[in-house]
């Protein structure tokens, strides 16, 4: 049964309502002080909760918001310590059968369009054995334009040696100059004795006015007992007289000087003919225009050679016995021979090989790479062959796959069977070596670690070296260390974990609890050698 209410006790009296004013009043006068709660309730509480979030994200991607330093890494090798007797099987692994040391370009040396290819694929060749020919029709044009600019340079060579022969009798018997100082010396000769002549010339001359003024006068004193003719005859003749007087007169300063000219050019040619000074000129230049001559006449040889050579080369033969791997060019295919700016192999005619020497590139995985050594056994199986061929190791390579981490061995085959050729596949056996028992009397089989020698650093307190932790920061790790193999591997004895990871590189500014940055570089796998 519910329980009545009385609604009456929900009301609101005069008294109430004086009591709740009464209140109220007192809550105004305190004011300020719920003020300042409503505040911090408000706005300080919510900035506090914010600043804690993003405290909270701050410690959380500190180490990406913090600088760091990119590093490289290596990681600690683990080599398997145990003895192994001699000749027993180490480890297999897969390979592909190669030409040792690598396949033979056969190029063509001339450039040119095949014409035709002589041999097929696998074919055996001799020493010397025609491969392939070229279209040699420009070869052979070449040839005969360089006879033809020999021929022209001999009979150059020929002229020029004639003329400085000439040029050389010129100097050693200069006939030419004697017969110009004797016709100097012919006109000195007849100045000097018109010269010495002409006073008598002169006298004469005078005693021919004198006896013409006197035949005149007396012919004039004659007076009309003479004719007139007469008179004019003797006139005419004393003006002849005196003329030629004063010819000869005028003609003494001329032919001194006309003297004194023969005397210098004949002075001059004497000293032409004792100097020689243009025959040594001709001769010279007739010895340049000969040693001109000569080095076209040896250049026009040199061509000629040339393209005896480019002829000879359209016929491409084998340059060592062997056996064809593939054809590259085909009948029609241009060639560019030993062209400097041809493309890569844009002349190889055919690869091939020495099917002698061949070699197994094998793929080596990383933790079996420690127990390759040089001339180690290696039994190597093909299905081309019924029984294992014998083989050694050669060299491990610095190519590795990061892929399948591995490293790529070089394995030598020893008198292989005529049926194995290259692009085989191939499974490489490593068997131990005599001296592969290296372990010590109080070593029981267990791993050892080895870290390349530069990455170990050195100081008062000994060996140590850089690694970095699981939280990506630098750490300093002291270790103690073993003996260093011939591969500049040192053994770790102790302080390392075989899955730390070690700075290599410069580690100068690194300081403990750096904050690290890892730069994986695969190139570092190569550190890995037999």
């Amino acid at each position: 049964m519910s329980e009545q209410i009385d609604l009456q006790e929900l009301a609101i009296t005069g008294d109430d309502a004086a009591v709740s004013f009464d209140a109220a009043e007192r809550g105004h006068h305190q004011h300020p002080q719920s003020r300042r709660h409503r505040w911090f309730s408000r706005i300080v509480l919510p900035i506090g909760v914010v600043l804690g979030m993003l405290m909270l994200l701050v410690v959380s991607a500190g180490q990406q918001l913090l600088p760091s330093r990119n590093v490289t890494v290596v990681p600690v090798i683990m080599k398997r310590s145990a003895s192994v007797p001699a000749g027993q099987v180490l480890f297999q692994a897969p390979g592909w059968i190669e030409p040792r040391p690598t396949p033979v370009n056969v190029p063509a040396l001339a450039a040119g369009v095949v014409e035709s290819l002589e041999v097929v694929d696998g074919q055996r060749l001799e020493a010397g054995q025609l491969i392939a020919r070229l279209i040699s029709i420009d070869a052979e044009l070449a040839v005969r334009r360089a006879e033809a600019t020999l021929a022209l340079r001999k009979a150059e060579y020929q002229r020029s040696t004639t003329e400085k022969e000439a040029a050389k009798q010129r100097i050693e018997n200069p006939l030419h100059l004697h017969a110009k100082v004797a016709d100097a010396e012919s006109e000195y000769a007849l100045a000097q004795s018109a010269l010495s002549q002409l006073p008598s010339q002169i006298r004469s001359a005078k005693a021919t006015v004198e006896f013409a003024q006197k035949s005149l006068a007396a012919k004039q004193a004659a007076g009309q007992g003479v004719p007139g003719i007469s008179k004019q005859r003797a006139e005419a003749s004393l003006q002849e007289a005196e003329a030629r007087l004063d010819e000869l007169q005028n003609q003494q300063p001329i032919l001194r000087s006309r003297s004194a000219a023969i005397k210098r050019k004949l002075t001059a040619l004497e000293e032409q003919r004792r100097l020689l000074i243009d025959e040594k000129r001709q001769l010279a230049e007739a010895e340049a225009n000969c040693q001109i001559a000569a080095a076209l006449k040896e250049e026009a040889m040199v061509q000629l050679r040339q393209a005896n050579l480019n002829l000879t080369r359209m016929n491409i033969a084998a340059p060592t016995a062997g056996r064809v791997l593939k054809l590259v060019a085909s009948p029609g295919d241009r060639v560019m021979g030993i062209d400097a700016t041809a493309e890569h192999r844009s002349s190889t005619i055919i690869t091939m090989y020495d099917p002698t020497q061949l070699q197994v590139r094998v793929d080596v995985r990383l933790q079996d790479v420690q127990q390759v050594i040089p001339g180690q056994v290696v039994k190597v199986e093909t299905a081309a062959s019924q029984k294992a061929i014998d083989g050694f190791v050669l060299q491990t390579t610095s190519t590795a796959n990061i892929q399948k981490n591995t490293l790529e061995v070089k394995v030598a085959l020893v008198d292989p069977p005529a049926s194995v050729t290259p692009e085989m596949l191939a499974t490489a056996t490593f068997l131990s070596a005599n001296s592969a028992t290296t372990q010590r009397p109080d070593e029981a089989s267990t791993q050892r670690m080895y870290l390349p020698s530069h990455v170990l650093k050195n100081d008062q307190g000994g060996s140590f070296v850089w690694a970095v932790n699981a939280n990506k920061r630098a750490v300093q790790k002291s270790v103690v260390i073993g003996p260093t193999t011939s591969d500049g591997f040192v053994e770790i004895l102790s302080g390392l974990n075989p899955t730390d990871k070690v700075i290599s590189g410069d580690t100068s500014d690194l300081v403990e609890q750096k904050i690290i940055t890892i730069d994986w570089d695969t190139s570092q796998s190569r550190l890995v050698r037999n």
